[in-house]
C-alpha cells in the first residue's frame, strides 16, 4: 500500500462523508455514480469509472461512465485487465506511451486520455469484484499521495458494490423475504469475519441480536496505529439501526486508515452521525486504539460503560465511565480528549452491552455488573473465547428461561500472561 498521506480536517470530513453514503442502502447505479464522483472530486480528475468483473464470462464491464456504458472487453485486455491480473494499483502518467493502454474507449468516446489511476476492487473477503480507473489529474499527473487516497476509497466502494451486490440477490432470490432477513445479512457482512493476529493477545468477540436484526456491532481490527477496539450500541432494534452501526464502522475503517488521529475520527465521525441520525437516535460507543508495542490502550467512550479492566496483578477491577456524550446525539465543538490504559501482562479489557448487565431474569433482577466480574475474576487466565462462553453459560442460568430482550454483544481482549520462570 502507497504511504498514507497527511489529511487536513475537511479533506476527512469529505472522504468520510463519502463513506457515510456507501454504507447506505443503495441501488448499483446510484451506488456507482456516488464513486465516480467523489473520486473525481478528491484526486481532482476529469473522469472516473468503473469496470465490474463478470467472472462467469471473464469479462469485464464498463457500468459508470459519462458518455460510454455497458461497454464489455476480456478481463485481460488493457490497463484495467493489466489491474484485474496484478490486483494492484496501476499508475500511468502517459497512457498513450504504455503498451497496455487500449484506446478503442477513447475512439468510441471521444475523450483524450492523458495520465490514468487503475484500482482493483477487493472486497473484504479477498474477492475481486472490478476495478476503478480515473483519469487525467487535473494540473499534472497522479502522484503517491493520489494513489493513497484512491486505495482508501476503492476499499471502501469494494465492500459497498458487494454489499450492493448481495443485497440484490437476496432481493431477486427471495423477493417476498421480509425486510429484517435482509438487513440481518447486511448487518452480518459488516462483522469482522476473522479476527486479526496480534503476538501476545487474545481476543474474542460475540453478536446475539434480540431480534433478527439489532442495534449492536463491534470491530476488532489492525489499523494505521495498531489495533482498532469497537463496541457500539445504537437505539432501538432492527434495519435502521443495524445501518447506524454499519455506518460507523465504515468511517471509522476509513478514518483510521488514513492514519487520522482518534480523537479527530471521534469528533468527524461523530458530526457525521449528527447530520443524518434521526432525532432522539444515537450510538453508544467505545472506541479504543491499541498501540501493541507500548500495550497502551487509548480510548473515548460515547456513552459506552462500564469499560471493566481487570488487573491480574491486583486481582481487581478498575471500571471506566463513559467520556463523551452518545455518538450522533450532537455535533461537537471540540474532539473530546481520550483516556489511556496500560494493559499488563495477564490484563483483560471486558467489553459488554446493556444486554448482558440488563438482562432480567422471571423475578425483575438483573444480572449486574458484581456477577460479570465475578465470572471473569475466575476465567481470567481462561482464553477470551472460554471467559465469554462462561459469562453466556451463567446468563443462561441467571436467567431461567426468561426471554432475551436486548441484543448481547462481547468484545474481550486479553494481554497474555508471561511465562513462568523455571
Amino acid at each position: 500500500m502507497s504511504a498514507i498521506p497527511s489529511l487536513a480536517s475537511d479533506e476527512l470530513a469529505a472522504l468520510l462523508s463519502v463513506t457515510r453514503r456507501l454504507a447506505a442502502p443503495f441501488k448499483l447505479s446510484a451506488m456507482l455514480a456516488e464513486v465516480t464522483a467523489a473520486a473525481c472530486s478528491v484526486l481532482q480528475a476529469e473522469r472516473a469509472s468503473v469496470w465490474l468483473l463478470d467472472a462467469a464470462r471473464h469479462e469485464l464491464v464498463l457500468e459508470v461512465a459519462s458518455d460510454i456504458r455497458h461497454v464489455r472487453i476480456p478481463q485481460t485486455h488493457g490497463l484495467v485487465g493489466a489491474c484485474v491480473s496484478a490486483r494492484a494499483p496501476i499508475n500511468v502518467p502517459d497512457c498513450y506511451a504504455d503498451p497496455r493502454f487500449d484506446a478503442s474507449v477513447d475512439r468510441r468516446s471521444g475523450f483524450v486520455t492523458r495520465c490514468s489511476l487503475t484500482l482493483p476492487l477487493v472486497d473484504h473477503q479477498d474477492t475481486l469484484v472490478g476495478v476503478m480507473q480515473v483519469l487525467n489529474k487535473r494540473g499534472g499527473v497522479f502522484e503517491d499521495d493520489d494513489q493513497a487516497l484512491a486505495e482508501a476509497l476503492a476499499a471502501q466502494c469494494a465492500v459497498a458494490l458487494s454489499r450492493v451486490r448481495m443485497t440484490e440477490q437476496v432481493i431477486a432470490a427471495e423477493a417476498m423475504r421480509k425486510e429484517l432477513e435482509l438487513a440481518a445479512v447486511v448487518q452480518a457482512s459488516a462483522l469482522p469475519q476473522m479476527l486479526p493476529q496480534l503476538p501476545g493477545y487474545r481476543m474474542h468477540a460475540t453478536f446475539r441480536p434480540a431480534q433478527q436484526t439489532g442495534g449492536d456491532g463491534y470491530d476488532l481490527a489492525l489499523v494505521q496505529g495498531g489495533l482498532l477496539v469497537l463496541l457500539a450500541d445504537a437505539t432501538g432494534h432492527g434495519i435502521a439501526p443495524a445501518l447506524s452501526v454499519t455506518q460507523m464502522q465504515a468511517m471509522l475503517r476509513m478514518a483510521f486508515r488514513l492514519g487520522a488521529p482518534l480523537e479527530t475520527v471521534f469528533h468527524e465521525v461523530n458530526d457525521r452521525l449528527a447530520e443524518t441520525l434521526p432525532d432522539s437516535h444515537f450510538v453508544t460507543a467505545f472506541i479504543g486504539l491499541l498501540d501493541p508495542a507500548t500495550h497502551l490502550l487509548r480510548f473515548i467512550s460515547g456513552g459506552q460503560g462500564p469499560i471493566l479492566h481487570y488487573q491480574a496483578g491486583a486481582d481487581a477491577f478498575v471500571a471506566h465511565k463513559a467520556t463523551s456524550f452518545p455518538m450522533g446525539a450532537m455535533p461537537l465543538r471540540k474532539p473530546p480528549k481520550a483516556v489511556s490504559m496500560d494493559l499488563a501482562a495477564g490484563d483483560v479489557l471486558v467489553l459488554l452491552s446493556d444486554g448482558i448487565y440488563e438482562y432480567e431474569n422471571a423475578a425483575g433482577e438483573v444480572f449486574g455488573r458484581e456477577r460479570v466480574e465475578s465470572v471473569v475474576r475466575e476465567a481470567a487466565a481462561a482464553p477470551p473465547s472460554l471467559i465469554a462462553e462462561r459469562l453466556l453459560q451463567t446468563l443462561a442460568v441467571f436467567a431461567d428461561g426468561a426471554p432475551q430482550d436486548d441484543d448481547i454483544t462481547m468484545v474481550l481482549l486479553q494481554r497474555q500472561a508471561l511465562p513462568a520462570l523455571s
